[in-house]
């Protein structure tokens, strides 16, 4: 089977009509196409899902066995069928643009994402006006123990909403922005493809369970921009279960993506109202030249920030807002997984400047085998938290991710002779010193 082509069990009413975006395009299909830094799944049965679940358990039990605090990465592609993650992303997003239009109508476009907060009255009045609820039907929507007890409601409230509706039978519907027609927010799963959702959700769990038993910490890889919607939010729903007392589960961000910023923000909100620890792994992003290609090839508004300076200020926007957080709160983690030596410089300035020590491991860092060890190797002798990223497998798997890395890495002639100059002086330091055997300064 392709990864997320038509077949007759996935076939919906009214797919035609869903958001280019999160539809399934046979040229797109293998995924792997200007892909600099990623492992890529593809779905071929739920036995092969399962099979994925057992090589996760096995690294799981291998980072658990050769170090305290080990992390262990998984992709949520690898656990199900994609085409239930483009199907929820298209959910989620379409939810929320609904909450950002309702947002514009009140005068309030332009705010940041947490600001926007929707006058329940005038948000009943605009339901009813819409014809998508009565303000009868709608009056039992705001009686929650928060919800709507200000008068207003947020973004976290407002994705709260869309928990308990879609339990109840009646389908919502939202405007189509288009068509100005009311169209149902969720297709009807066909009965097989409820069963490959439960199946996902039972396999992240298994895999949940054995890290919190193993005192291994699971990232969940971030994926493509039309699956990723899906992906964080079940994510989410694993950090509230398990990072009650430690944060065992992390999400990623990608910050090459325009919405990163308000995307973490409120999910760093949402830990602070419930009391769970927040853990997340910061990346810059491995799919650009792809997301670029779709979109510009389907036809929706490129997700990626225009230049690499850009991402840069959102990368360091993001990993301030949760140093801050840490400072704050102690229940937020980060691991800072970067290449860039001045994203590392800035870290340690900030961690420094906010009085974050390196001992309360609270900020880690990440960087892929093979590279960067001129960053890495100094940062461990120093006491920081720092991780290298194995890639394992197959020979005839691994190679063309290897061949990536290495295409991606030609320049470490120069980052050698820069780790050379940077270990000599160091050791001369030392002679200076008198201290050749200790790391202290």
């Amino acid at each position: 089977a392709g990864l997320c082509g038509p077949s007759p069990s996935s076939s919906t009413p009214g797919a035609e009509r869903r958001e280019k975006q999160y539809r399934a395009h046979p040229g797109f299909g293998d995924r792997r196409g200007g892909v600099t830094s990623a492992r890529t799944y593809f779905y071929a049965d739920e036995a092969k899902c399962d099979q994925h679940m057992e090589t996760f358990l096995g690294c799981i039990d291998a980072s658990g066995g050769s170090s305290e605090n080990g992390f262990s990465a998984i992709k949520l592609t690898a656990l199900g069928r994609p085409q239930f993650l483009l199907q929820f992303s298209e959910v989620l997003v379409k939810w929320r643009r609904f909450f950002h239009q309702m947002a514009a109508e009140q005068g309030q476009a332009g705010r940041a994402a947490l600001e926007m907060k929707l006058e329940v009255e005038k948000l009943q009045e605009a339901l009813a006006n819409l014809g998508i609820a009565t303000k009868a039907e709608s009056q039992h929507w705001f009686t929650g123990e928060n919800l709507g007890v200000s008068g207003t409601v947020d973004l976290l409230d407002w994705n709260s909403l869309i928990d308990s509706r879609t339990k109840l039978s009646k389908l919502l519907v939202v405007p189509n922005m288009r068509t100005g027609q009311l169209e149902p927010l969720l297709s009807r799963f066909t009965e097989e493809e409820d069963l490959q959702m439960k199946r996902m959700l039972q396999r992240m769990d298994v895999l949940a369970k054995r890290a919190t038993e193993k005192g291994v910490r699971l990232m969940v890889d971030a994926e493509q921009s039309y699956f990723q919607p899906a992906i964080s939010r079940l994510t989410l729903e694993m950090q509230r279960r398990f990072n009650r007392d430690r944060a065992v589960i992390f999400n990623t961000y990608q910050c090459y993506l325009k919405e990163a910023y308000d995307n973490l923000t409120v999910d760093v909100e949402l830990s602070r109202r419930e009391g769970w620890h927040f853990g997340t792994k910061l990346v810059r992003g491995a799919y650009m030249e792809q997301e670029r290609e779709r979109a510009a090839q389907i036809g929706y508004e490129d997700p990626i920030n225009p230049t690499y300076e850009k991402t840069n200020e959102m990368y360091h926007r993001c990993l301030d807002y949760i140093l801050e957080e840490i400072k704050h709160s102690w229940k937020a983690n980060v691991m800072v997984a970067s290449h860039n030596e001045d994203t590392v410089k800035f870290t340690l300035r900030r961690m420094m400047e906010l009085g974050i020590h390196p001992s309360e491991k609270k900020v880690c860092f990440g960087q892929l085998l093979g590279m960067c060890d001129q960053i890495t190797f100094p940062l461990g002798q120093a006491g920081f938290p720092v991780y290298k990223y194995v890639p394992y497998g197959p020979v005839n798997e691994v190679l063309p991710y290897l061949s990536r890395r290495a295409q991606e890495n030609r320049g470490f002639m120069q980052r050698a002779n820069r780790e050379r100059d940077l270990l000599w002086r160091e050791v001369k330091r030392r002679l200076l010193a008198g201290s050749l055997f200790s790391a202290s300064p």
